[in-house]
């Protein structure tokens, strides 16, 4: 199966591989974030969900990068309504990877910066490149600040000797570095990426009870889901 959604900032595309769904995301740049790609990412987990042949979900970005963070042009424009609108839809998107009743796999295969960091965080296993790429949450370096339920899902994921050098120093670290960090579980060859990224959803797929798993998300996670569920819509009233 293969399907693909321009959503006007970029493509989203779908193609199954046996019981596992592989969502691309390719802008033809850096994959910044916008409300189109989100809402098409969001889709591809709905379809996911609701399908009980998916076992597990590989979400790859391009060759350059994972995802790059939140369109920098919206986010400085001052249009108070679309910067919350977009951070929503963000926070919106992390929470939904990491509550969602289907395993979500990072295909980690570039650059993964600010928010793109932050859906790192949101995945249950992320592969990402044993190379000089960039990763890590750069806010603070350029004059912005977390919202709630990124600093939620911060402390909730990155390893607790990290998290201040990470999160207050605005540290971007490597390939390793990052899987010491907590952004990653692995760094493997670049070109190898995506393939061990579906190996490993692969094994989730097969392994895993679904219902059990659902309900286990719900169980384990649901008090971090909560707080981010609270953060986004704050961020959404701030901003009507």
């Amino acid at each position: 199966m293969s399907d693909t959604a321009d959503n006007g900032n970029g493509t989203v595309s779908a193609e199954r591989h046996g019981d596992v769904l592989l969502v691309r995301v390719d802008d033809g740049k850096a994959n910044a974030f916008s409300v189109p790609m989100l809402a098409a990412l969001d889709a591809q987990i709905d379809t996911a969900e609701a399908d009980d042949e998916i076992g597990a979900v590989v979400i790859a970005g391009n060759d350059r990068a994972f995802f790059a963070g939140f369109d920098l042009n919206v986010i400085r424009g001052g249009d108070r309504a679309a910067i919350g609108e977009l951070v929503s839809a963000g926070g919106a998107m992390v929470r939904r990877a990491y509550g969602s009743s289907v395993p979500v796999v990072a295909a980690c295969t570039g650059h993964a910066v600010a928010a793109g960091a932050l859906l790192l965080l949101g995945c249950d296993h992320r592969v990402g490149p044993d190379a000089q790429v960039k990763i890590g949450l750069n806010e603070v370096a350029i004059a912005l600040t977390l919202p709630d339920w990124a600093m939620t899902i911060s402390k909730e994921r990155l390893s607790r000797r990290h998290l201040q050098r990470c999160v207050a120093n605005a540290r971007l670290l490597d390939g390793n570095g990052a899987v010491e960090a907590g952004y990653l579980d692995e760094a493997v060859s670049p070109d190898a990426v995506v393939d061990r990224a579906l190996e490993v959803a692969a094994e989730l797929a097969e392994t895993l009870d679904a219902g059990a798993y659902a309900g286990t998300v719900r169980a384990l996670r649901g008090d971090v889901l909560a707080a981010m569920d609270a953060s986004v819509e704050r961020d959404r009233a701030a901003a009507a």
